[in-house]
């Protein structure tokens, strides 16, 4: 693995390499606090953890740069726990293994933690250097982005000096990001007695595996199938045509993340096995069918199991597969004047139905206010009827675009003197801490940039190596031109 240290330019891919070295899920950061302060004593720049767990570094300004403006670099600390089925790896414990495979740089088995180690390392490689010119330069690597951008809302006012905000979380080279989506957390829940099972019933455990999954911003339209979508249109008509009863459901694992993998437990009388096993054949070849050219792994089958004490009562489960089966999850509508970019959308994320507990969590996104709080409505409206408990959290603001932004027009005109042609402006649907920052600090200037990094969030996700060098290149030359305040 070790090779990824000797990728040009080394100062990234060496900081990157130890970073996966360090576990990092989202909700457990100590260890990666403590690299990140101890890794600033060493370069010798000031270095703090603040109240809002989130790491500030300050640097200042090389000789006869002093009155430039404040150049503040953000990315987020923590990474997106997820892995293949087969994998053994613990997120808490265990070392990301990253390795190279031809142009890309992939991990074995896991999400591999350039969103947003790349940016972390790229701040890094700031901190360190001891040959670039720039004026004052800050950084804030912020905790917990993945859950909720809790580092960013607990974010003190006061603590920093920028002028400019660079965020370093977006991931195509040669786009520079001046808008994203806001975002809110939608919970579901009910409490329920459960059934007793009748002890002559026997139990399949059905899994549905092998999507693609991904980033419920970046890749919502793309089509992917969602496994708990599809899960239910199953599982539906097991309980019409089968007699099959609903025990337990767990499906996905992160609200941000399209769920790729689902699991019910149904029981039902034995002489129905053979049935639900032909549904789910029959059903297996629809998915094929419908997601030809998205999907192409799907995996569908039932393992027999031993018969659970008990179960969802009917009324109860019908209510919570007709919410499931109702709930809006996708793209709601495009952006207006960006007609290639979502405005407003829902990620059915996680389902877990077990010991009289029904939990739905989903993520809702919208570069607009009032559309955000229609879709809240709507998933609202939805779990009501199924007599559920509908909560909110996390709610952040979408970031409106400055096409008259200094800093973007710096990096534009930087850009095509460095590559020979121009960049591209955008807007994206994904959440970036921006929009929070900005709310905070509203002076700054702000714009988002990274190198190419693709299908975050999943077991795919990759970075491009050839992008590393160009995006070293513009962010030395951007802070070595930054203007004066």
């Amino acid at each position: 693995m070790s090779e990824i240290r000797n990728l040009k330019p080394e100062c990234i891919w060496r900081n990157f390499y130890a970073l996966t070295q360090v576990p990092r899920p989202s909700g457990h950061l100590d260890k990666i606090q403590q690299f990140l302060l101890d890794f600033a004593k060493q370069a010798g720049v000031q270095a703090f953890k603040d109240s809002g767990n989130n790491i500030v570094m300050k640097k200042p300004a090389t000789a006869g740069m002093e009155g430039r403006k404040t150049i503040l670099l953000q990315a987020h600390m923590d990474m997106v726990p997820q892995k293949s089925p087969e994998s053994k790896h613990n997120f808490e414990t265990d070392p990301i293994e990253p390795y190279i495979d031809g142009e890309w740089v992939k991990a074995r088995n896991t999400t591999l933690g350039a969103d947003d180690g790349i940016g972390v390392a790229a701040i890094m490689a700031v901190m360190e250097a001891k040959d670039l010119r720039h004026g004052p330069i800050e950084a804030v690597i912020t905790a917990d982005e993945e859950t909720g951008m809790y580092g960013a809302n607990d974010l003190p006012v006061g603590e920093l000096n920028g002028d400019i905000l660079m965020n370093l979380d977006s991931e195509t080279w040669g786009k520079f990001v001046i808008g994203s989506a806001g975002g809110i957390d939608v919970t579901a829940e009910l409490d329920y007695k459960e059934a007793e099972t009748d002890k002559e019933d026997a139990a399949l455990k059905v899994t549905l595996k092998g999507l693609r999954g991904g980033h419920s911003g970046l890749e919502i339209h793309e089509g992917r199938a969602n496994a708990n979508k599809l899960m239910v249109r199953f599982v539906r008509e097991a309980v019409e045509e089968c007699e099959a009863r609903l025990a337990t459901w767990h499906g996905g694992n992160m609200r941000n993340a399209i769920p790729f993998k689902a699991e019910v437990v149904l029981t039902m009388p034995k002489e129905n096995v053979q049935s639900v096993k032909e549904l789910i054949d029959d059903w297996k070849e629809d998915f094929i069918d419908e997601f030809k050219g998205i999907e192409n792994t799907v995996e569908f089958y039932a393992e027999e199991v031993d018969t659970p004490k008990t179960e969802v009562p009917a009324e109860i489960q019908d209510n919570l597969i007709d919410a499931i089966y109702a709930c809006h999850n996708g793209v709601v509508r495009m952006i207006p004047s960006y007609p290639e970019v979502v405005e407003t959308s829902s990620n059915l994320a996680i389902i877990d139905i077990e010991n009289g507990k029904a939990t739905v969590k989903i993520l809702a996104r919208s570069s607009r206010e009032d559309m955000k709080d229609y879709i809240v409505k709507t998933l609202e409206s939805c779990f009501n009827m199924a007599g559920m408990k509908v909560t909110t959290a996390g709610s952040y603001g979408g970031w409106d675009p400055n096409p008259d932004s200094e800093i973007l027009h710096q990096l534009l005109k930087t850009y095509k003197e460095l590559f020979h042609e121009d960049a591209i402006v955008q807007v994206d649907h994904a959440g970036l801490e921006c929009s929070i920052i900005l709310g905070k600090y509203p002076n700054l200037d702000v714009v988002s940039l990274g190198p190419t990094i693709r299908s975050p969030h999943t077991t795919t996700e990759r970075c491009l190596i050839s992008t590393i060098a160009p995006f070293w290149e513009l962010m030395k030359k951007v802070l070595e031109d930054v203007p004066a305040k």
